[in-house]
C-alpha cells in the first residue's frame, strides 16, 4: 500500500468501537465493525430502516480534484456528465475501461468552489489513485492543468435512517429540508468547521454522508449518539451490507468488476444523452454499441425460499441448463425471504421468470423480480 494508505490501515474512530463491544474484522485491508454487542446485524438493520444508525464509513477514499480543467480530466475518467451538474450537486458514476469494463462505482461532486470533491470504494482506494495519477501525468503532457490530492486527514460519518434529518438539524448551521439527495453543503456540525454534508448514503433510507477533520471524529459521533431526538445506534458492515442488498445497490467486486459493463450491470442510467451523443467516454464504443443492440447478459434480482443462493452460485433454467450466476445474496430481514441479484442471459431475464440456484449441489427455486426489493427512501423533492 502507498504510504498515504498503509497510515489508514484502522478507521479513524477503531478505539472508539472496540469501547462500545464492536466486533471487528478485516475488510480491505482495514479493520472496521461488523456489528456491535446490543444487537444482531438483522436487528440493525431494522433499527436502521425504523430509526437513524450511524456508520463509520473512513475507510473510503476522499479525493480533491483542481485545476482550470478539472471537469474535463474527470470526464475523461468516467460515464457522467460532469459539467452539466450544478453547483454542490453529486453523481453517481464509474470509472470504465477501454474494453467498457467497470473500474469502480464512485460518486463526484461539482463543489461551488475550485475543485471536484470524490469519494471511490476502500478496496479499489490503490488501483483508482494509480489510475487517476496516471491518467494526470498523461492530460498534463497534452497540456491539462489538473492536480489530485488524497484527504488522508478527513473521516466520514454515514447517517442513515427516517430520523436522519431530525437528529442532525440541532447540530448544523443549514436547513436540512433545502439539503436534496445527491446534493452536498459545506457547513458546521456540532461546532466543528468545514464539515461536507452530502445527502445520500449506501442503505436506501434517506441519509447524509458527512466529511469530518478527523480530529474532530469523535466528538461528532459522540454528539449524534447522545441525541434524544430518535434512537441512534452505531451499525457495522453486516448491516450496511443488507440494507445495500434490499436496496439493489451493487457492490464492486462482487455485483461490478472490470469484467462487466454498466450496461449489463443495469447502470445505463449513469450515462447522461450528453455523453452517449459525444461518446468520448472509455470504453464508449463496446458501450454504446450494447446499449443499441442489447447485452448478451444482464443483472437482476430474485428471489426465493430455503437455502440462500449466494456468491458463485450458478442459476439454471426450467430445463435445468446453466445461464446464469448469482452475485450478491442474504435473507432479507424486511422480506423474511432471500435476495439475490445475479447476471443470467438476457433472453432468460423477464420479470416473472422461475429459475433454479444450485445451493450445495441441491436445486433452489427462485424467481426473477423487479429491483429494488425494499422501495427507496431517498429525499426528493
Amino acid at each position: 500500500m502507498t504510504p498515504i494508505m498503509n497510515a489508514r490501515r484502522k478507521v479513524f474512530l477503531h478505539d472508539f468501537h472496540l469501547e462500545k463491544n464492536g466486533k471487528m474484522v478485516n475488510f480491505a485491508g482495514f479493520e472496521m465493525p461488523l456489528q456491535y454487542s446490543d444487537m444482531s446485524i438483522s436487528e440493525s438493520h431494522k433499527h436502521t430502516r425504523e430509526h437513524v444508525s450511524v456508520f463509520d464509513v473512513s475507510h473510503m477514499m476522499q479525493t480533491k480534484i483542481t485545476g482550470t480543467d478539472r471537469i474535463q480530466f474527470m470526464e475523461s475518467l468516467v460515464v457522467a456528465d460532469v459539467d452539466g451538474l450544478k453547483e454542490n450537486q453529486s453523481t453517481l458514476t464509474l470509472f470504465t475501461t477501454e474494453n467498457g469494463g467497470i473500474i469502480d462505482d464512485l460518486i463526484v461532486t461539482k463543489t461551488d468552489t475550485d475543485h471536484l470533491y470524490v469519494v471511490s470504494n476502500a478496496g479499489c482506494a490503490e488501483k483508482d489513485l494509480k489510475h487517476m495519477q496516471s491518467k494526470k501525468e498523461e492530460f498534463k503532457r497534452n497540456g491539462g492543468n489538473v492536480e489530485i490530492e488524497v484527504l488522508g486527514n478527513r473521516a466520514l460519518l454515514a447517517v442513515q435512517g427516517p430520523g436522519m434529518a431530525k437528529v442532525l438539524q440541532p447540530f448544523v448551521e443549514c436547513n436540512l429540508s433545502s439539503l436534496t439527495f445527491m446534493t452536498s453543503i459545506v457547513t458546521s456540525v456540532c461546532g466543528v468547521d468545514d464539515c461536507r454534508i452530502t445527502r445520500c448514503g449506501y442503505t436506501g433510507e434517506d441519509g447524509v454522508e458527512i466529511s469530518i477533520p478527523c480530529d474532530k471524529s469523535r466528538l461528532i459521533l459522540t454528539s449524534l449518539l447522545d441525541s434524544k431526538l430518535d434512537d441512534v445506534r452505531l451499525a457495522g458492515l453486516g448491516a450496511r451490507d443488507t440494507l445495500r442488498l434490499e436496496a439493489s445497490l451493487c457492490l464492486y467486486g462482487n455485483d461490478i468488476t472490470e469484467d462487466t459493463t454498466p450496461i449489463e450491470a443495469s447502470l445505463a442510467w449513469t450515462i447522461s444523452k450528453k455523453r452517449r451523443e459525444k461518446a468520448n467516454f472509455p470504453g464508449a464504443s463496446v458501450i454504446l454499441q450494447q446499449l443499441k443492440d442489447k447485452p448478451k447478459r444482464k443483472r437482476v434480482g430474485f428471489v426465493s425460499t430455503g437455502p440462500c443462493p449466494r456468491n458463485s452460485c450458478k442459476i439454471l433454467n426450467a430445463e435445468g441448463n446453466e445461464i446464469g450466476e448469482i452475485t450478491s445474496g442474504c435473507p432479507s430481514p424486511c422480506l423474511n425471504k432471500n435476495i439475490s441479484m445475479g447476471y443470467i442471459e438476457t433472453a432468460s431475464s423477464k420479470i416473472g421468470t422461475k429459475v433454479n440456484f444450485l445451493v450445495h449441489k441441491k436445486k433452489v427455486e427462485g424467481v426473477i423480480v423487479k429491483m429494488p426489493f425494499v422501495p427507496t427512501k431517498y429525499y426528493i423533492k
